[in-house]
């Protein structure tokens, strides 16, 4: 057996036991779903940097990369752009509602501003979504233990599916944010030891160049290929609105913590949205000839730097893949139980009840994420899927509930199903190419945005006062 893959077999067995001791400490579902509003500035960065650097911040960036060059860049930087968003604005508002209103999840809150039925709808679209961003992560989970080992895809997802899901399980979010910091160490110092060793291999920056395509757009961070500033389109409105981070912030003690901490977190992301595309361009050069781009960043770390630095920058990756996943989770297991046990099945269902569903929920969740991972392909476009949604279904909904007054149900249904609407013709239509260099996700975010407005105009109720009064 490879030592790396003894090495990340042992890894796992650690991140389970700190879950598990962690998970001791949660006895209510108020300290499974929030933390019991206690998460500093400190745990708050760790687990939202955790959440963010996952399968597309790190494979799948790299893969892109190893394709289109520093333009890849735009994948990360669109994500630290909505973070810097939410940290400064929307998340500090955000957490006062939660802590002022008892809202444990975005559901609660769209409930809370809107209806309950505006709830069930974004729920079920975001349940969609939410399986193919897990199975994203799982699949680039499975390229890491293959590049290690030679083990089949479904081993790799079994392998990451059942480790994040016995620790995420125990404790929801207050297990998740202390193994999150001891996945981050191992991630952040990974890559820092990595990328020089890799640099070194290929002879510095002129090996770079001197293995790169001829076209000299190689080298343009704004575009080349699928990549470019377009990601902010379809990165940056998810990042804002996403429900895992928000629900995380939730866990905030106060409003200093969500600026810190998520700001903090904005700021990393800016520096590592470099490292993945770099790396992905140094194996362009070592290996131009890779049956996959998703498999240029594990095959790096396996055959082309010392073994110690390798198994280091695989664990680096495990880690990435694993913390992301169980943000994933944690969007999951809180939304079934909260938005449609809690709601519809059983009002009257007490803490302990809440808390068994929830840790039901996130189990099946795991099994589900497993199940489409086996059979989806690639990663990028598996997490393209999962932020479009995000991105037009709660961008316009959770702005406008926040900082319009007048905005209530009606215009937030418009919203949604204009920009939904719009996006899935448009991606159907034109095969994903979009009109006027505008993609689908664009094109929908356009839409609702235009929707909530002319419904908003059109409101026969234009003085209504607003629950946040």
């Amino acid at each position: 057996m490879p030592i790396a893959l003894i090495l990340l077999l042992g890894y796992s067995g650690l991140l389970i036991a700190v879950g598990l001791w962690i998970g001791r400490r949660v006895r209510s579902s108020d300290s499974f779903f929030v933390a019991g509003r206690t998460l500093g500035p400190g745990l708050l960065f760790s687990t939202v940097l955790a959440a963010n650097i996952g399968a597309g911040s790190t494979v799948g960036a790299a893969g892109l990369g190893y394709h289109d060059g520093l333009a890849a860049w735009w994948w990360v930087g669109a994500a630290a752009a909505g973070s810097l968003v939410q940290a400064l604005w929307v998340g500090p508002r955000m957490r006062r509602i939660a802590a002022e209103r008892g809202l444990r999840t975005v559901g609660d809150y769209l409930e809370f501003r809107f209806s309950r039925r505006l709830r069930v709808i974004v729920a079920v679209l975001l349940w969609i979504g939410t399986l193919a961003i897990l199975a994203g992560q799982l699949i680039a989970l499975s390229t890491v233990v293959t590049a290690v080992a030679g083990l089949p895809k479904w081993v790799g997802c079994l392998l990451g599916g059942a480790v994040m899901t016995l620790y995420f399980t125990a404790g929801g979010l207050l297990s998740s944010a202390w193994v999150n910091m001891l996945q981050l160490t191992v991630l952040l110092g990974g890559f820092a030891i990595a990328l020089p060793a890799a640099f070194g291999q290929v002879g510095g920056w002129s090996g770079v160049v001197s293995g790169a395509p001829a076209d000299a757009a190689y080298f343009s961070i704004w575009s080349n290929g699928a990549s470019g500033w377009s990601y902010l389109f379809l990165l940056m409105p998810a990042f804002i609105v996403s429900p895992g981070l928000l629900q995380k912030v939730f866990g905030a003690r106060d409003d200093r913590a969500v600026r810190f901490g998520v700001g903090m977190n904005a700021i990393v992301l800016f520096g590592f949205a470099f490292i993945p595309p770099l790396l992905g361009m140094i194996a362009r050069s070592l290996h131009p000839s890779l049956e996959s781009a998703q498999l240029a960043l594990p095959t790096l770390l396996a055959q082309d730097v010392p073994v110690a630095i390798g198994a280091l920058g695989l664990a680096a990756l495990f880690s990435a893949e694993v913390s992301t996943a169980d943000a994933i989770l944690f969007m999951l297991a809180t939304s079934l139980s909260q938005d449609l046990y809690k709601q519809y099945v059983r009002r009257d269902a007490d803490d302990r009840q809440v808390l068994h569903v929830a840790r039901i929920a996130a189990a099946a969740g795991g099994a589900g994420g497993i199940a489409i991972a086996l059979i989806a392909q690639t990663i990028v476009g598996t997490l393209s899927f999962f932020y479009s949604v995000l991105g037009v279904c709660l961008f316009v909904p959770i702005l406008g509930g926040l900082y319009v007054a007048r905005f209530r149900e009606r215009q937030a249904m418009a919203s949604i199903l204009a920009g939904i609407g719009v996006m899935l013709v448009i991606q159907l239509a034109t095969g994903g190419m979009g009109f006027g260099g505008l993609t689908p996700t664009a094109l929908g975010l356009l839409a609702s945005v235009m929707a909530g407005a002319v419904a908003l105009m059109t409101s026969p109720s234009p003085f209504r006062e607003s629950r946040h009064a």
